[in-house]
This record gives structure tokens, C-alpha cells and sequence, in this order.
């Protein structure tokens, strides 16, 4: 049973903990009851967490920033990652990346306002064609070499970015969706280059953006105000009833398992390696995530999800096209 994961030169409790949901992308959430789920992700362990800049134009660190102001000694117990990249505090929302040194610099400050501190660890949350790496590495190395994160990453980039990156200044962690709902990243390098080096991959969606709980049957379920999934070319009307087949089998091999689908997923995630960090707003289903670092999977099981995983090709790309063009830089 995999109770904590090595990241960089420390150990971090697994699975962690996205609190994008709490400011963005799957419908209205409640400040309030955010921070009971927060209190209770502290109570149980669960105290890897991740932020960005982007979700909800500095909504979501605020919050975190108010769970901290309200707890104290809260912070000293969590690992707070967070992002820049997006010029959202500037009216660019999603639309307009850059990583340009001095964005770098001024966004991290508006990160340690919100937050109340320094962020553990600094992404940058999209690659920006137009900044050459030997301009944005060294402006994100600079924080940690003065101490304002302790640990720098990137985001959804290429394996030759990575490699790249890496040469400049040593990257702690890469961050990618990552889970039997998407699998990419086994196939175009980045996971292995990854592992080569030594930086750390952190799984966002590691649910499959909730999927793989099993909760959702049908497109529909996707129609909520506020929900991103609805537009999502995979959970179309037209391609989720085939693509539901994949969780229809993570389900029957959860079953025989004696755990959840959502359990056996994230189990998956940290048996190839990685470190998932799914996300919630409710705290039984926190605790149901908790809850997979007791389940050990053996060889054969972990065969018998890869086998479910080839014989189901998804249909449909995991963003739309806008989306789809500020990955794999």
C-alpha cells in the first residue's frame, strides 16, 4: 500500500489534492463548504495540494489564502503548488499565454498575496511559443534560488521541452492529465523523459475529470451550468456513449477488487508511477479518494486495467481545438 510518494528530496502524503473545482470548470461551488473540505483534507493527511493563478482569476488561491488565515498552523502541515503562465489577472483568461520573465516575476508576488505566503512549488501552467526557454527557466529557477518556492515545474509541455528545460535548470515536476481516461503521455515521450531525468509527474483529472467515479452515464449529466465537460469533444453527445464503455470496465475490475472505480483509478495512477491529485468539493468523495492508498494492486491486476485501456479507444480529442493548440509545446 503506497502511502507517500517521493517528490524531489521529500515525501509527499498520495493521492493529493486539486481545488480547481472550488473556482472553475465543473459549475457554481460554495466558499463555505470548500473550506470544510479543506479542513477535512488537513484532518485526514491529504496535504498536497494544487492551485493556479487561472482558476478563477485568482479566486482559488484567495481561498486557500482565507483557509490558511482562518487556521492557523494550517499551513505549515500543507505543500501548496501553484501556477502562472495564463495572463489572466491582465483580462486574458485562458486566451493569452506568456512566460515572459516579467510575468513570471509579478505573478508569483500576486500568488504569495492570496495565498498569505510562497507557493511550495511554481508551474508554468502552458508553454509560450513566443518566449524562448533560455528566457522563462531561468526566470522561474530565479524564484527558487531566492526562495520564493522551494520546487519548479511545467505543465502539459512536450518531452523536448522538458529535456530542454531541464539542461537550463533542473525541473522538479511536470504536471499532465493522466489517467485510464487518458493516456497520451505514455505515447509521445513525456512520461518516459520524465522518469529519465528524475522530475516527478504530477496527475491532474486523474478521474478522468470525474468519469471514471462512475457517477456520469450519459453526455447529458454534463449540461450544469458552469460545467466545461459539456464542451469537451469526449463527452459529446455523439462520442460518450462509446467512450463510457472504458468506465463500464474500470467498474467490473473495481468490483471483483472490492473497491471503487474512482479508488482502483487512482491506485492505476500511482502504480505507474505518478502522483494523482484529484479534486472534489465533497467530503465523502475526499475521503473515497483518500481511501486508495490502501488499495495495493498486483501485476495482474494492473495488466487487466492496461488491457481494458487498449481495447477501448476513446473517441474525440480531451479539449476543444483552442485548448488543444497550448498543449504538447
Amino acid at each position: 500500500m503506497v502511502k507517500f510518494a517521493k517528490f524531489a528530496n521529500i515525501e509527499v502524503p498520495v493521492p493529493g489534492f486539486g481545488a480547481m473545482g472550488m473556482s472553475a470548470a465543473f459549475g457554481p461551488a460554495n466558499d463555505d463548504e470548500s473550506l470544510k473540505v479543506l479542513k477535512h483534507a488537513v484532518d485526514i493527511g491529504c496535504t498536497f495540494w494544487d492551485s493556479a493563478v487561472v482558476y478563477g482569476s485568482g479566486h482559488n488561491e484567495s481561498l486557500l489564502g482565507r483557509f490558511f488565515a482562518e487556521n492557523p498552523g494550517a499551513r505549515e502541515k500543507v505543500f501548496v503548488a501553484s501556477k502562472c503562465g495564463f495572463d489572466c489577472m491582465n483580462g486574458g483568461g485562458y486566451s493569452t499565454v506568456t512566460n515572459k520573465p516579467a510575468h513570471i516575476a509579478e505573478y508569483i508576488e500576486g500568488t504569495r498575496s492570496r495565498l498569505g505566503s510562497y507557493p511550495d512549488l511554481y508551474y508554468l501552467h502552458r508553454i509560450d511559443e513566443n518566449t524562448p526557454l533560455e528566457e522563462s527557466i531561468p526566470a522561474l529557477a530565479r524564484l527558487r534560488a531566492e526562495g520564493k518556492t522551494r520546487f519548479i515545474g511545467l505543465s502539459e509541455c512536450s518531452a523536448a521541452t522538458l529535456r530542454k528545460a531541464d539542461a537550463i535548470a533542473h525541473i522538479d515536476a511536470v504536471q499532465i492529465e493522466y489517467s485510464p481516461w487518458e493516456t497520451g503521455h505514455e505515447r509521445n515521450g513525456l512520461i518516459a523523459t520524465a522518469k529519465e531525468l528524475g522530475v516527478a509527474v504530477v496527475a491532474f483529472s486523474p478521474l478522468g475529470r470525474g468519469v471514471l467515479t462512475g457517477k456520469f452515464t450519459q453526455a447529458s449529466d454534463f449540461t450544469g451550468q458552469g460545467d466545461m465537460r459539456h464542451a469537451l469533444p469526449r463527452f459529446s453527445e455523439e462520442n460518450y456513449p462509446h467512450n463510457v464503455k472504458l468506465v463500464h470496465a474500470i467498474e467490473a475490475i473495481a468490483a471483483k477488487k472490492g473497491c471503487t472505480p474512482g479508488q482502483l483509478s487512482l491506485a492505476w495512477v500511482v502504480a505507474q508511477g505518478a502522483i494523482p491529485i484529484p479534486g472534489t468539493r465533497n467530503a465523502g468523495r475526499l475521503d473515497e479518494n483518500f481511501g486508495s492508498r490502501d488499495v495495493d494492486l498486483t501485476t495482474e491486476e494492473v495488466a487487466e486495467i492496461n488491457a481494458a485501456i487498449a481495447g477501448q479507444e476513446l473517441k474525440g480529442e480531451r479539449y476543444h481545438a483552442p485548448m488543444m493548440k497550448l498543449v504538447g509545446k
